[in-house]
């Protein structure tokens, strides 16, 4: 069944959706009146929406993917605007003891869910751990997860001072996930090899929605590197079989505002 529809009344038959086709499957032949999709595209098709996006007639639509039902694409930023946005990011730290509502975390994943994947295969899935509580349960364990790495002599134990970490954990001072009152997590098969970068750009994502509704996030890279060697940290998240967890994001209110847009290093560039 072939998964691209074209509306014939409305088609321009301008071949951009041809050229833009990532897969090209769609071809444009000259007794054809409407684009059609090339022998054996059918089972090809990874529904990106790419031909629908770029149709500015609407006349193309994919299984599930009507043109109508996709919102259309806002005023661009300016450059200024967008750099602003992007510099003013923080690594939030600090929150308010205030829980996070389940619909902002909900509304943070629908937003995050729209990043890419590779050849747009959408493997993620995910885990919220929504209560303060929980996420200090959770942090005990990657403490429990650097005491055994201290005890057996890893390298990392030095390479990443985890011994100060446990010392403060011990003393009252949560290093792990700073008294956030939700974690995110982002899974994929273990099989699939772009989980990480798939995860990662998917966390980005939410990472970037957050300050819009009042929110702030860190990454949490204390839990990344326990969830991916430690079985009971694995056991207590939930993970499906065969998954691996490959980003996770402390979310909560911020206790403080910002005011400045700190300096960076300037870039490393190599032209060529």
């Amino acid at each position: 069944m072939n998964p691209i529809k074209v509306d014939a009344k409305k088609c321009l038959r301008d071949g951009v959706c041809v050229a833009e086709c990532p897969m090209r499957l769609i071809e444009l032949k000259g007794g054809s009146p409407v684009p059609t999709t090339v022998v054996g595209g059918e089972a090809r098709c990874i529904k990106c929406g790419h031909c629908v996006a770029v149709c500015r007639a609407g006349a193309l639509s994919i299984d599930g993917m009507k043109a109508d039902d996709c919102p259309p694409v806002p005023a661009g930023m300016s450059a200024a605007a967008a750099e602003g946005f992007l510099r003013a990011r923080r690594s939030i730290r600090v929150y308010r003891d205030k829980p996070v509502e389940r619909e902002k975390l909900a509304r943070l994943i629908e937003v995050a869910r729209y990043a890419p994947t590779g050849s747009n295969s959408q493997r993620l899935g995910w885990i919220v751990i929504g209560s303060r509580e929980r996420v200090k349960t959770l942090a005990g364990m990657v403490v429990d997860f650097f005491r055994h790495l201290a005890a057996s002599g890893s390298p990392l134990a030095g390479s990443y001072r985890l011994g100060d970490r446990v010392a403060a954990w011990d003393s009252g001072i949560d290093v792990i996930s700073r008294g956030a009152p939700a974690l995110v997590a982002a899974h994929a098969p273990k099989e699939y090899g772009l989980g990480t970068v798939d995860c990662a750009l998917a966390l980005t994502y939410l990472d970037l929605m957050a300050p819009s509704l009042d929110l702030g996030s860190c990454w949490g890279g204390f839990f990344m590197m326990a969830a991916a060697h430690w079985p009971p940290l694995q056991q207590a998240l939930g993970l499906p079989e065969g998954h691996a967890c490959h980003g996770v994001m402390m979310v909560g209110y911020p206790k403080f505002a910002y005011y400045r847009l700190p300096m960076r290093n300037p870039p490393t560039i190599q032209w060529k």
